[in-house]
């Protein structure tokens, strides 16, 4: 197979043996997969892969079709359409993926949408639901709504019944945010004000989380999974015990293999069938030809964006 190879923080497209699955792993043809920061940051030597996947080969996120599969696998079978979540490698034409994180792809939906679901609608799940706790009739904040798991969570969010306020620095952007289920959109600054919230999604980090917390509810929470604003911030601890609130953050790239199934469990069981029916779905900002991967990166990079970046074979 070839595959987008990471040779002296560039990448490459080379030349690999094809992979081959474990009893547990279904082997996927690629026809789509999705680009994320994580990408970018494992390229330039900041992010490596978990133990198991490949350390030289990106991609987490892909759509395709099953070529092969392991003697214990038992939810699929050659030439189904899948999507799946991989550790790394996605981003060649072909990959192996444990069953546990491979889900059918609805009937309908082209590769190209499909690709761009699974990294983003888990992540946004796990943050919200999983560790998040939200109810219907909760008022939710999300920050840096634009990007794929923004966009994700917005949609998610909306159709649980929450009352969502999405924040992005682009005003372009606000109308887009809306027609997916927003109820209000605003720049960050205007968007804290229309608080108090019950939970914040927080995808932005640094001093977002300092903001955030100035504008909970009681028993109010804050759930970060972005750091591209920084890393650290100073916070005012007598808010959050005065609100009783908690402030939690997670990954979801380097955990066990039994955790990541029980998340895409819920997935499977709770939000494919709202792709299914129509209820969700996945903005794609551009697409780009799989062995051009370099210039798809950097479009990541260059940030403006409204959806998913994805590529294609």
């Amino acid at each position: 197979m070839y595959a987008n190879c990471i040779a002296a923080g560039q990448l490459t497209w080379s030349e690999r043996p094809d992979p081959v699955p474990n009893v547990k792993q279904v082997l996927i043809e690629v026809r789509a997969a999705g680009v994320n920061a994580a990408d970018v940051l494992q390229v330039r030597g900041n992010y490596p892969a978990p133990p198991g996947s490949p350390d030289d080969i990106p991609g987490m996120e892909l759509a395709g079709v099953v070529k092969a599969v392991g003697s214990e696998v038992r939810r699929f079978n050659v030439g189904d359409r899948v999507m799946a979540l991989v550790g790394g490698g996605a981003h060649a034409e072909l990959v192996v993926a444990d069953e546990g994180t491979v889900l059918e792809m609805p009937r309908g939906l082209d590769f190209i949408e499909a690709a761009g679901f699974p990294e983003v609608f888990t992540t946004a799940w796990d943050a919200m639901f999983d560790q998040g706790g939200l109810r219907p009739g909760e008022r939710v904040l999300v920050t840096g709504a634009a990007g794929g798991v923004g966009t994700a969570a917005v949609q998610l969010a909306a159709a649980a019944g929450a009352s969502v306020v999405a924040s992005c620095r682009s005003e372009d952007r606000l109308a887009d945010l809306i027609a997916l289920g927003a109820e209000e959109a605003h720049l960050p600054e205007a968007a804290l004000e229309r608080g108090p919230f019950d939970l914040i999604l927080e995808l932005v980090g640094g001093d977002g989380v300092a903001a955030g917390l100035a504008h909970l509810d009681i028993r109010g929470r804050i759930s970060v999974i972005g750091l591209g604003a920084g890393r650290s911030t100073q916070l005012d601890l007598s808010q959050l015990m005065a609100r009783r609130a908690r402030i939690f953050g997670s990954t979801l790239r380097a955990r066990p293999l039994a955790e990541k199934e029980m998340v895409m469990a819920g997935v499977r069981r709770h939000v494919v069938p709202l792709l299914a029916a129509g209820r969700l779905r996945v903005p794609v900002a551009a697409t780009y030809p799989l062995e051009l991967a370099r210039d798809a990166y950097q479009r990541l990079s260059d940030g403006g964006k409204f959806g998913k970046i994805i590529l294609t074979s």
